[in-house]
């Protein structure tokens, strides 16, 4: 797998490889504030007690590996308060963390994000489509799982592609419910034996959307527990760079063969849609800076029916109200409000011309560049 390296100040980054080592102690290890997202599904402590079998008699492939076991609850919390803020330091000023647990774990997850400094932005529920039955008929079918999803600090400007998911979804809002499946058939990675390569491999669908809705291209997502790779797989496909962490030999050789395998997609498929919130802000008063509009020239609503006169300080004054596009706007017309970008338009050879054409002109020559 080809690797190549990013500077974070004087350190090079190890981007698109698999670290060996306590992830923890890797953590550390690394530059500060050089990552942009961080996604993590650390052990569950499941605590489960004795063997678990179907109806039938055979016995069910549960998690039970030395890598899921802790000595008490206090030991498992100040294994998880630790590695959060290892992972935390790594972060950048806008970044953020994905974790995922279930119901053993991840309450006390969550305490320690917060704890730790991080700030809470979304619960997200993955609802399984296909999950395992319960076999002993003495609880409720466990279906879902559950992330956190939360900002480095309060206030942080996290990246959220709002437009990208509803996209995703068919044009609706994205809900904190996601309705995905397990991984099964072809997906699900397998040993030489026939057996599950990882007990708790998550699905590429559960990554995609993570990945689209609080990354973008170029952006460095670090999975502190990397397993079989699947953050790696879904990021090296979507442009992302990544920097895994594991140290059991066995994930390690299966994520390396699975990652060789992986093509990024084409450049024009990595595109995503964009909210108009993230494009960069452009005063109305630049316009006339810029002399794309003059003072003293005459704007008309895109019916024709007002009229307003552009002042030099970027206002506008019609039938004694003066203030903004959008308040002139909202007075003439009587409505609570206006967007005067596209309320307003001006004359040129004979044309009538929306103002947010000069808008999207600036905004062409700056690139598109969010403020």
């Amino acid at each position: 797998m080809k690797t190549k390296t990013k500077t974070a100040g004087a350190q090079a980054l190890p981007l698109n490889t698999i670290l060996d080592g306590d992830c923890i102690e890797v953590m550390q290890s690394l530059p500060a504030e050089s990552v942009d997202l961080v996604f993590a599904d650390p052990p569950y402590n499941l605590q489960l007690r004795g063997d678990l079998q179907r109806p039938e008699g055979s016995q069910v492939d549960a998690v039970d590996d030395a890598w899921d076991q802790f000595a008490s609850f206090a030991a498992y919390d100040a294994f998880t308060r630790e590695w959060l803020a290892a992972a935390r330091r790594l972060l950048k000023p806008g970044g953020a963390i994905w974790v995922i647990g279930s119901y053993h774990n991840i309450y006390r997850v969550g305490a320690a994000l917060q704890d730790t400094g991080y700030w809470i932005l979304n619960d997200v529920v993955w609802r399984k489509s296909n999950p395992m039955p319960n076999f002993r008929g003495k609880r409720f079918t466990n279906a879902h799982e559950t992330m956190i999803w939360a900002s480095k600090e309060e206030g942080g400007r996290y990246t959220f592609n709002y437009e990208a998911l509803k996209a995703l979804n068919d044009g609706l809002q994205m809900r904190s419910d996601w309705v995905l499946p397990l991984c099964t058939g072809q997906e699900r990675l397998k040993t030489e034996n026939g057996e599950k390569a990882h007990p708790t491999q998550k699905p590429e669908g559960l990554l995609h959307r993570v990945l689209v809705g609080s990354t973008n291209p170029g952006d460095v997502v670090l999975d502190p527990f990397f397993g079989t790779g699947t953050t790696g797989a879904v990021a090296k496909m979507l442009g992302r760079d990544f920097i895994g962490i594991e140290r059991e030999a066995a994930y390690r050789e299966v994520a390396e063969k699975r990652l060789a395998s992986i093509r990024k997609y084409d450049r024009e498929a990595l595109a995503v849609s964009t909210s108009k919130r993230a494009a960069p802000r452009i005063p109305f008063g630049q316009l006339i800076e810029r002399g794309m509009l003059r003072p003293g020239e005459t704007l008309t609503s895109a019916n024709g029916k007002a009229a307003a006169k552009v002042r030099a300080d970027g206002t506008l004054v019609a039938d004694n109200v003066t203030g903004s596009i959008h308040q002139v706007g909202a007075a003439l017309e009587g409505a609570p409000s206006c967007n005067g970008w596209t309320y307003w338009c001006f004359k040129r050879d004979g044309k009538t011309i929306p103002i947010d054409i000069l808008r999207q002109q600036i905004r062409a020559e700056m690139g598109d560049r969010p403020n």
